[in-house]
């Protein structure tokens, strides 16, 4: 007999945020140390990460692509579908991706970046199975935004009202839920600076010509 998908999965949705990987365009306070080319090597060695950690979750997935849509990349579809962002912020184009979400009749729905080495599918299984009982699920970060947010409903204030890309965008966005059912997940580190990865060795073969330079000045 055929194993089919049990049903309540297939009304859960990935939402996955990436940019286009080109040079000189991502991951760029990261090159302002390491260099444009060495950045962009690393951001093509976490979306490949990310790729593998969601490839077999059985939920529906879609790749939301900053600049344009790329076929005949590591997102391969059917596993992955593809859309364009739209908005003028991040607060903007993740409001609307989850509300074509909701309206296309997904129930539970969770964004995750693609820059996250420390994520792994176990997180991603527990905030799909933390939202049958909760309103929201959120993975902080350690630089004081979040790398996960999950709900079953849309709430634009979660979208609104936030400076995007810094320190206060986790703590406003509890301020938003405080009379809300919420899950926190485990803090993670994701990759904007130097400091985040030069102590990792699976980021060593990336940037051992700061390494060696720092040999040769020291």
């Amino acid at each position: 007999m055929e194993r089919t998908e049990p049903q309540d999965k297939k009304r859960d949705l990935l939402l996955i945020f990436t940019r286009n990987p080109q040079l000189g365009k991502c991951k760029t306070r990261l090159a302002e140390t390491i260099g444009d080319q060495a950045a962009l090597d690393i951001y093509r060695f976490l979306l490949e990460h990310t790729a593998a950690i969601t490839r077999n979750l059985p939920v529906s997935k879609t790749v939301y692509y900053s600049d344009e849509i790329w076929e005949n990349d590591l997102w391969e579809r059917p596993t992955f579908a593809k859309a364009l962002q739209q908005g003028h912020d991040l607060g903007e184009r993740m409001m609307d991706a989850f509300d074509k979400g909701f309206k296309a009749g997904y129930q539970r729905i969770v964004v995750i970046g693609s820059d996250m080495y420390d994520l792994r599918a176990e997180d991603l299984e527990r905030a799909f199975n933390e939202l049958e009982a909760s309103d929201y699920v959120i993975g902080p970060a350690r630089d004081g935004g979040y790398y996960l947010l999950g709900m079953k409903a849309l709430n634009k204030k979660l979208f609104r009202n936030k400076n995007w890309g810094t320190g206060s965008v986790l703590k406003d966005s509890l301020k938003d839920l405080k009379e809300h059912q919420l899950v926190l997940l485990s803090p993670k580190n994701d990759v904007d600076i130097y400091e985040d990865i030069k102590d990792q060795a699976v980021f060593e073969p990336f940037i051992k010509h700061l390494k060696n330079d720092e040999r040769t000045t020291g």
